[in-house]
């Protein structure tokens, strides 16, 4: 498990087991203690069973009708549990004298009869080996497909009988509400196919990756989210999927009430692309960096030759100063634009800048609208493929 945030007071823990040496093995299951007898005594002829030499007090076998809330949450686990793996890798640590071997385990949803599997990103990242378990307890090595760290999502592929997989559901997860009843399903401690139950606890949060990018449209559920759960699906109540778990924000590293999930219908988008690409395709403008003012992103570094660049847009301007025989180079950035919107929609950080841009398509032209010399002025930039 590693952690994506620095600790101030709490910190945001991906879900995964990562760590040096062995994983401890999966806890064995507890059985569940039988309910107590009903308060008052059953009826003539229902009486329950109590064997002769028993020294204990009567067991009462007559089945117990599940309340409308159970039920619903027994036929999600149904719809669902198969749909769920559990993932164990292997992977060798970065080390000048010696490589010792690093494993971890997370969970996973089957997409399709093909043996495409989704997880995180963080789960499968350096890992040499990838192991699939099934509902069924086959065990099936997996390759590495695709990855998007920008959404921390990954695809990995086995080669399993296509009847023994059961593809995941689909939800809707712009349909979602707060207080809406929603389900995680996963690895939690290495404990496959564990289903806890909560509700939608908020909408549209932010979640920083490994590599600097924020997740949009977060969702926040106070379902128990443990470490193993990462790559599980969040769960509407017809058992379909609406988001896959990611984080906690926790002091402890362990479920805290407050669960990130990545939302299912971004979810899918980028893993059609990862199962057709291998990789998702993105626009890009061209603006390398830029720093953040009162007016707008005023631009620190433009791609030589870029889309940007070739469109007008200037960044700074490198000026030769001579001090006697001494010539050097100085960066003069009031020579910079500054960014104030793209497509109209105001953009005032380099988040919100990427956002924008990746709603096009390489090809697709995008309207900067930037300042120079104190002046508005608006510049079509055509985007490119991003590398």
């Amino acid at each position: 498990m590693r952690t994506i945030l620095a600790w101030v007071v709490v910190g945001v823990f991906l879900l995964a087991v990562n760590g040096m040496g062995q994983v401890a093995p999966p806890m064995p299951p507890v059985a569940q203690p039988p309910l107590p007898p009903a308060a008052n005594p059953p009826e003539a002829g229902d009486q329950p069973s109590k064997p002769a030499d028993s020294l204990l007090g009567p067991m009462n076998s007559q089945p117990l009708e599940l309340s409308p809330e159970e039920a619903t949450n027994v036929r999600v686990y149904e719809i669902a549990n198969r749909s769920v793996v559990n993932i164990t890798t292997r992977g060798t640590e970065d080390s000048l004298l010696f490589a010792p071997t690093r494993q971890g385990s997370g969970s996973g949803c089957i997409l399709n009869r093909d043996g495409y599997i989704l997880t995180n990103h963080h789960v499968i990242d350096g890992a040499d080996e990838i192991t699939v378990t099934l509902a069924d307890g086959s065990s099936h090595s997996a390759r590495w497909v695709g990855s998007d760290p920008n959404n921390d999502l990954a695809v990995v592929r086995i080669n399993a009988p296509a009847e023994v997989l059961r593809p995941m559901s689909w939800g809707d997860s712009d349909r979602l509400v707060v207080g809406q009843r929603v389900y995680a399903l996963g690895n939690p401690f290495g404990l496959e196919r564990t289903m806890t139950a909560g509700m939608v606890s908020s909408l549209g949060r932010t979640l920083r990756t490994d590599n600097g990018r924020l997740i949009r449209g977060v969702i926040q559920t106070d379902a128990a989210i443990n470490p193993g759960n990462s790559g599980g699906p969040l769960l509407n109540r017809r058992g379909e999927l609406v988001g896959i778990t990611t984080a906690i924000i926790s002091r402890a590293g362990q479920s805290s009430g407050v669960g990130l999930a990545v939302p299912g219908n971004t979810v899918r988008r980028v893993a059609e692309e990862l199962i057709r690409h291998g990789r998702v395709v993105r626009a890009d403008c061209g603006i390398e960096a830029a720093v953040r003012t009162d007016r707008g992103l005023l631009i620190a570094r433009l791609t030589p030759r870029g889309p940007a660049e070739q469109a007008g847009i200037r960044g700074p301007e490198l000026r030769a100063i001579q001090r006697g025989a001494l010539v050097y180079w100085a960066i003069d950035r009031a020579k910079a634009d500054v960014v104030v919107a793209v497509d109209g929609k105001p953009v005032r950080t380099m988040d919100e800048l990427f956002a924008a841009v990746e709603t096009h398509q390489p090809g697709e032209e995008a309207m900067f609208t930037v300042l120079r010399n104190g002046k508005s002025i608006k510049i079509p930039v055509e985007l490119v493929e991003s590398r």
